[in-house]
């Protein structure tokens, strides 16, 4: 196992109830006492000191072993977090190459089996291994990234608690009492009660998009386990409501900050990439909600349009970038290396200029470019709210855009197409994220994509 170095660590456990517990930690002379209570419950924090290891924790005639002092980080979602490295049925880009050289011993993994919970649970299923070829095979293919980037990096013992669910819908995540405080997620109950009413009497049906199900058997456990932060990727499950994720989302990084008592911790997440829905622009929403969602302190976000494979397959097989991507937001906003270009481009703001429209962009590292010829998938509009295809030129921090159609331009659309790939980057290689300056109401009716 691995505990966040530094800090007041919490560890708990049973015992005979009103007895007296004893820990002793290996790297100090502390000697901590604490008593369970009626239940058998008890709770402590220890100190911990600077990354190193392994250390033992002593409890009562018990010993823990070959424990590390390092970085923990969260890791969750639904398939995309989930993806294996190399497992018999998913296979990643490079995915059965890096897991035959994954000897990192000072990397420590945490796999949490599915379970739902109509009810907040203390325990999960899971245990830590160290990362090994073998362990890192069936492992998150993107958490496993990360932390291999930060470990290498950082030099420093990297915890990996990985606790994700194919399919699953972000109000599973967050709990009970945040979702009935308020009235615009009502929406997530009625789904359930008209499930349960389909559902034999007697059988409690439980589903991976029902409220709180996950937050309870998968979140719920860990708010005590002291970390440093969060990474995230999902939003595909989500896509049918993008207006209500872009409110649903901050308030799960919210909920889980409230509950961990640590902060507005880091928590950064992954964009999602383009995918031929059946529904029109539903991708590109979330993509956009998912954009907004930066305004929320301490957060991040990596972009993925430039690392599909196939449109048909809403898996990008590339998951060392996405990993790497986040990893670049951790180390430069949480260890440090204020020199590395974290981000692709951003949408700043707009400025109308005659007939053209002058986009601004943060994060624009040493400089904009495009790749493979003109920049493309930039459309601009004027007060009848149609949308054009723009011609677009790079100028110093900004791009320049018009089109013969729109004679005075007052909007800004950038890959706002389920399937779009655009050629937009910043000079480090990190691709621009899907924009609109708009709020106009946009139609996904069940069409074959228009891309």
């Amino acid at each position: 196992m691995v505990l966040q170095q530094q800090t007041e660590a919490p560890i708990w456990g049973e015992a005979k109830p009103m007895s007296t517990v004893y820990i002793n930690c290996s790297w100090d002379d502390i000697k901590y006492v604490t008593y369970a209570s009626e239940n058998g419950k008890w709770k402590i924090r220890v100190k911990t000191p600077k990354a190193g290891g392994p250390y033992t924790i002593k409890i009562n005639d018990r010993v823990i072993e070959n424990i590390l002092i390092g970085e923990v980080w969260i890791c969750s979602g639904q398939s995309n977090m989930e993806f294996a490295l190399n497992s018999e049925d998913q296979i990643t880009e490079g995915g059965a190459e890096e897991a035959e050289k994954a000897n990192y011993p000072k990397i420590r993994l945490f796999y949490t089996a599915r379970q739902y919970g109509d009810q907040p649970q203390d325990d999960c299923h899971g245990r830590w291994v160290e990362c090994s070829p073998s362990t890192a095979a069936t492992f998150s293919a993107t958490a496993y990234y990360f932390g291999k980037y930060l470990h290498n990096e950082l030099n420093v013992p990297i915890g990996l608690i990985h606790t994700s669910w194919g399919g699953s819908s972000a109000q599973a995540w967050v709990k009970e009492d945040v979702l009935k405080s308020d009235e615009d997620y009502a929406i997530y109950y009625e789904m359930q009660k008209r499930r349960e009413m389909e559902t034999e009497p007697g059988i409690l049906p439980l589903d991976t998009d029902f409220p709180s199900v996950l937050y309870n058997a998968m979140i719920h456990p860990f708010i005590s386990y002291a970390i440093k932060g969060a990474v995230w990727y999902q939003g595909e499950s989500n896509r049918h409501e993008a207006a209500l994720y872009e409110k649903l989302f901050p308030a799960m990084i919210k909920n889980w900050r409230d509950d961990w008592q640590q902060g507005d911790f880091p928590f950064y997440f992954v964009q999602i990439t383009p995918y031929q829905y059946d529904e029109t622009r539903v991708g590109a929403m979330i993509r956009d909600a998912q954009r907004k969602s930066l305004k929320v302190k301490n957060t991040g976000m990596a972009v993925t349009l430039d690392i599909v494979d196939n449109t048909k397959n809403s898996h990008p097989r590339n998951k060392l970038d996405v990993g790497k991507r986040l990893a670049l937001w951790a180390l430069a906003k949480d260890y440090g290396k204020a020199e590395l270009v974290y981000s692709g481009p951003l949408y700043k703001s707009i400025q109308v200029e005659k007939k053209k429209i002058r986009v601004y962009f943060e994060h624009v590292g040493s400089g904009l470019m495009a790749k493979d010829g003109d920049l493309t998938h930039f459309e601009i509009a004027g007060n009848d709210k149609i949308f054009y295809p723009a011609s677009a030129i790079i100028d110093g921090e900004t791009v320049v855009l018009e089109s013969d159609k729109v004679k005075k331009p007052v909007a800004v659309r950038f890959a706002f197409y389920n399937t779009d790939e655009p050629n937009f980057f910043n000079r480090e290689g990190l691709p621009a994220s899907t924009f609109r300056t708009d709020n106009w109401q946009i139609s996904t009716e069940h069409i074959k994509d228009e891309e």
